[in-house]
């Protein structure tokens, strides 16, 4: 039985804290805050839930962190009791076996970025975990993978060999499914952005492929596409005369 089984087992049983019933009642206000409307722009994400999240997070608010909770919501398998999960869990309390099993459980776009972004990041195996899934042949895990690199190209760039990615991102991400290659396009833009060294190299590489060039970005958002990306942000920490 590997841990994250047996901490199923716990939240499951012996725990009146986090019975049938709390959960039941959770699931139905997440039922009733069910929005077709919403659940209508989800699903043209990939999303599966028609939960505002604004609201979600005033539920998760109000119910506190609760890991064992968290830990039931998450096994429901449904979308929107996961996003409530992240929000009341610990992060520091899962192990590296567990966060590797949630990632690859969690399939839809929202759920598998918060639980890197809210979850990942703060747990003690967030560089064991982005090492692996780095490597991993799953798109999806190693998007995760590109995510937490990413974090440290703008954080802790130490020990990361920023030319090595970015010859991996000008052999790969032209090709690659669609959020791994947004992923990578945003390890591009960070490194471009925080490494002044490498942000002609970058800037080259985003024109080149031209990845994302044609996104639809909305008035006054930023174009996720790298050399717009890398040149707006580094301007708006440029002092003006």
């Amino acid at each position: 039985m590997t841990a994250w089984d047996g901490r199923r087992r716990e939240a499951a049983v012996g725990d009146t804290a986090v019975g049938d019933t709390a959960v039941a009642e959770v699931m139905a206000e997440l039922a009733g805050l069910d929005d077709p409307k919403t659940r209508a722009v989800n699903e043209r994400h990939g999303d599966d839930h028609g939960v505002n999240l604004g609201k979600l997070r005033a539920l998760a608010k109000r119910l506190k962190t609760q890991q064992e909770l968290a830990l039931r919501l998450w096994q429901t398998g449904d979308s929107a009791a996961r996003l409530l999960a992240i929000l009341i869990c610990r992060p520091k309390a899962f192990g590296r076996d567990e966060l590797d099993a949630m990632l690859r459980q969690a399939r839809t776009p929202k759920v598998h970025d918060w639980l890197v972004n809210y979850v990942v990041k703060k747990s003690p195996h967030s560089e064991e975990l982005r090492l692996a899934w780095f490597a991993d042949p799953d798109p999806v895990v190693a998007s995760a993978g590109w995510a937490l690199t990413s974090e440290r190209v703008r954080k802790k760039p130490e020990g990361l060999d920023l030319d090595g990615l970015l010859d991996i991102i000008e052999a790969r991400m032209k090709d690659a499914p669609d959020r791994l290659q947004w992923a990578m396009n945003e390890c591009l833009s960070h490194i471009g952005i925080e490494h002044a060294e490498h942000r002609a190299r970058a800037i080259g590489i985003g024109e080149r492929l031209e990845v994302l060039k044609d996104y639809p970005t909305p008035p006054n958002c930023t174009s996720p596409f790298a050399p717009v990306w890398i040149n707006e942000m580094v301007s708006r920490r440029t002092p003006t005369p």
